[in-house]
């Protein structure tokens, strides 16, 4: 069966996450801090090159997992490639990530909230801690406000913005939602939206992104095409 090509829309967020394969993880690294530092640096001048909007962002020794908004269809693809150059230089390895990096377009104003606790509780769920604020090498301490230096190249979304009308508010009521975590059927919607590579967000949004997309946004019916219908091709953009 043939890969579904990449979901792309002009102007939208994407929720992508890059297993690594076994060559490469990042606990089993000497000085793997200096490692998780130096990709920090590497994903923000990969973020800067190739005009992705970082939004929210979490190393695991196992995974890459972001929020962005890229210019353009390869923004991202290029973001993960550089990711990918650098890592497999340093760790002189060929492959460093296990399959294709998963992504999937996330509505603003809805979803977007959503899918950043989701990223940023990555670490509690995968074990490695049990705050998501404890975790160094994540946005998660710079969205509740804890102390140390934020990344210049991260850009704050609009919908972290809305939380309140000042940071102290927007970091308290952040803090309390990351804190509490996603109700289970919303952890749910997002891992099957980011696993089958469709889009996440509401029934109107869908129909409003279907003529936009590089590709069809929801899963296709079962069953051959009724006769008569034409499939219209889709272009595949590589990673």
């Amino acid at each position: 069966m043939a890969r579904l090509p990449r979901l792309y829309a002009p102007g939208l967020p994407q929720l992508i996450f890059a297993d690594l394969a076994s060559c490469a993880t990042l606990a089993s690294v000497d000085d793997s801090a200096r490692l998780f530092s130096d990709l920090v640096v590497w994903m923000g001048d990969a973020s800067l090159r190739y005009n992705v909007a970082i939004h929210g962002w979490v190393l695991t020794p196992d995974s890459i997992a972001l929020i962005a908004t890229p210019d353009d269809q390869q923004g991202i693809p290029k973001l993960i490639q550089s990711l990918g150059r650098h890592l497999a230089a340093r760790l002189k390895a060929g492959s460093v990530f296990q399959g294709r990096y998963r992504s999937t377009i996330i509505e603003p104003g809805y979803w977007l909230l959503d899918a950043l606790i989701w990223l940023e509780r990555l670490p509690v769920r995968t074990g490695l801690v049990d705050d998501p604020e404890l975790w160094p090498w994540s946005s998660a301490s710079v969205h509740v406000g804890s102390p140390g230096v934020a990344p210049t190249w991260l850009a704050q979304h609009v919908d972290y913005w809305a939380c309140g009308n000042t940071p102290f508010d927007r970091q308290a009521i952040y803090r309390k939602r990351l804190q509490d975590g996603n109700p289970p059927a919303t952890a749910q919607r997002i891992e099957q939206s980011l696993r089958g590579q469709w889009a996440l967000g509401r029934e109107a949004f869908l129909a409003e992104l279907s003529p936009l997309a590089s590709r069809r946004v929801l899963p296709g019916s079962r069953g051959r095409p009724k006769k008569g219908t034409i499939l219209a091709p889709h272009k595949s953009v590589p990673i």
